[in-house]
């Protein structure tokens, strides 16, 4: 088995249990102080990452990137927090956003030049059924 299959299914398991606690920090504090917090577990995780990785051969580019990578993914985070402190159910609006490779999908193909297969693009378009029946709510 690849080892990206392993990683993949670990990304699963953490991001599927971070989705409890930014529900229950919402319920707790402001979106803008989840943020915050958030940037702090980021920040903890600094001195691991440079301790098995370094920064040698980082380029200005390369650390712009990342930097611009990390400020998305915390306005992400911000929007999605403030979803849950506004209301939205954990259930619903974490699987919903959960959608984003969506945008993933179109920049790739649009800035990269990849391709999708025919079975792919079945695979979009299941996605894109499965967050409309995901987030449908009928009356009370």
């Amino acid at each position: 088995m690849p080892a990206w299959i392993l990683y993949s299914g670990v990304v699963i398991v953490f991001w599927g249990v971070v989705g409890l606690f930014q529900k229950l920090g919402t319920n707790r504090i402001s979106a803008h102080s989840l943020v915050v917090w958030l940037t702090v577990g980021y920040i903890v995780l600094v001195p691991i990452l440079l301790a098995r990785t370094g920064m040698s051969g980082l380029g200005r580019m390369t650390i712009l990137i990342g930097v611009l990578g990390g400020f998305t993914n915390g306005l992400g985070a911000w929007y999605l927090f403030a979803s849950l402190e506004a209301g939205a159910k954990a259930s619903i609006a974490v699987p919903l956003t959960a959608l984003n490779p969506l945008l993933t999908i179109i920049l790739a193909l649009g800035f990269l030049g990849e391709r999708l297969t025919l079975v792919q693009w079945v695979g979009v378009a299941a996605a894109l059924i499965a967050g409309a029946m995901i987030s449908y709510e009928t009356g009370a």
